[in-house]
């Protein structure tokens, strides 16, 4: 396929219009992709996909974290972290998304998931920074007085 001036200039002004590239190639007579690789070599400002608008309004409600989900709360993807002690009246559950096929979120499953080899070196490597801030820190001791 031929690309005339003629054609180009339309296919321009039927992009700026914000055309589709089905819409397009049907008035000009030409293929989808002869229109999308004509776009792509002519370098015309990208629009935003149709496709993935709607994938992303889709998406919006689940995204959203909520704040101290209860049990009742909890979606079938939220994050079953749970948080504080269940006995106190502020506990609740991490309720994010969930890593795929996992009850916990991407964060939580780094420390569910962690391999006794990793969990040792983690917990050496928090006994060190201890020592070291305890050893740099000076000691402050409490002096009480026992007069009223």
């Amino acid at each position: 396929m031929a690309w005339t001036d003629d054609k180009i200039k339309q296919l321009k002004k039927l992009w700026s219009k914000g055309k589709s590239t089905v819409e397009i190639a049907k008035e000009l007579g030409i293929s989808k992709n002869a229109v999308v690789g004509k776009v792509h070599r002519l370098e015309l400002k990208n629009r935003p996909s149709p496709i993935k608008k709607k994938e992303g309004i889709a998406r919006t409600p689940t995204a959203k974290k909520k704040q101290n989900m209860t049990l009742m709360d909890l979606r079938i993807n939220s994050c079953r972290w749970p948080i504080g002690d269940p006995k106190e009246p502020h506990f609740h559950f991490c309720g994010a998304d969930t890593a795929l096929g996992k009850p916990y979120c991407p964060a939580h499953c780094k420390i569910a998931y962690t391999s006794l080899k990793e969990l040792a070196t983690q917990n050496a490597k928090a006994a060190e920074s201890a020592q070291d801030s305890s050893a740099a820190e000076p000691q402050l001791t409490e002096k009480t007085d026992s007069t009223p």
